[in-house]
């Protein structure tokens, strides 16, 4: 059964091939630059950043990246790839020897038009890649990594003097039976995880030490942590005649006698001890840092 529609045929080359190769050549520069352009804006980006940032200077540059990239490749869409639909009619299968010719020289004229597709890859690659490493510099802005930074405080170490707001050291006879004071590291008054109640019980008061501390007290001066477990606020209400500390936020009460575990509120954690000892002076030291991480509690406590 014949088809008497007529068939599609492809263009066929003409003397204008010369210009489109030309044409093409420029085409593939311009992207082939402007993806160029894309990798030095990109590269110059993240050492501006590294150097310690330049607002203005780094949104020009993150513009003529994204910009150098958009450029380049719309530029490469526009000219290289095809953008018409096109319908084929039905025709016979086996192509006419005019049909070959003309896919031979269409195709010759198509190659010469596009000379180096490496060197458009490579280029938008670049680009591609420079960027993504640029982009990656602004996780330096989140800080350093945390470490270990959560689980410790300025005791770390031990063989540091506990002093008070002014500085000055601390000795066991400073504090009356039944009284309190805040101290600090010495060298770190300003250190917000380690303000540290010193606390001396009265000798008529049955104080039991967590296994393993029973070296941590000294002349019934006993140290934990200031900062609530339960959400951080500071824990400066002690009722010397009970043994009792009372965070004023949340009513979480502390017993200082049986190792300031909760006896009410909202926290369910003992607030951490501070080992203590005295130096050669007769000062209060800390011989260690705080038997748990200080203040609420946080995704990863282990030690």
């Amino acid at each position: 059964m014949s088809d008497d529609r007529p068939s599609h045929e492809a263009p066929r080359a003409t003397t204008g091939d010369a210009v489109l190769t030309r044409s093409g050549t420029r085409v593939e520069l311009a992207s082939a630059a402007c993806f160029v352009v894309a990798i030095v804006a990109a590269i110059a980006l993240a050492v501006v950043y590294w150097e310690g940032g330049q607002p203005q200077a780094e949104g020009v540059l993150l513009a003529l990246a994204l910009g150098g990239i958009g450029v380049g490749i719309v530029l490469w869409a526009k000219h290289f790839m095809p953008d018409d639909e096109v319908s084929e009619d039905r025709h016979p299968m086996a192509s006419t020897d005019e049909e070959v010719a003309a896919f031979t020289a269409d195709f010759q004229a198509g190659e010469s038009s596009l000379t180096s597709r490496r060197t458009l890859v490579a280029t938008a690659g670049g680009a591609c890649a420079a960027l993504g490493v640029a982009l990656v510099f602004p996780l330096r802005s989140l800080g350093p990594r945390p470490g270990r930074g959560l689980k410790q405080t300025p005791y770390q170490g031990g063989g540091i003097r506990v002093v008070r707001e002014d500085g000055s050291p601390v000795r066991p006879d400073d504090l009356e039976p039944g009284g309190f004071i805040t101290v600090w590291p010495e060298g770190h008054t300003d250190a917000a995880d380690a303000p540290t109640l010193l606390i001396r019980y009265q000798p008529d008061q049955d104080f039991e030490p967590v296994a393993g501390r029973e070296d941590w007290t000294v002349e019934n001066v006993v140290a934990y942590s200031k900062l609530c477990t339960h959400v951080g606020c500071p824990v400066g209400l002690y009722q010397s005649d009970s043994g009792l500390l009372l965070c004023p936020c949340h009513q979480s009460t502390f017993d200082v006698l049986q190792g300031a575990e909760p006896v009410f509120g909202p926290a369910a954690r003992s607030l951490p001890q501070l080992p203590l000892a005295v130096d050669d002076s007769g000062y209060l030291i800390a011989t260690g840092d705080f038997s748990d991480p200080v203040g609420p509690g946080f995704w990863d406590r282990g030690r």
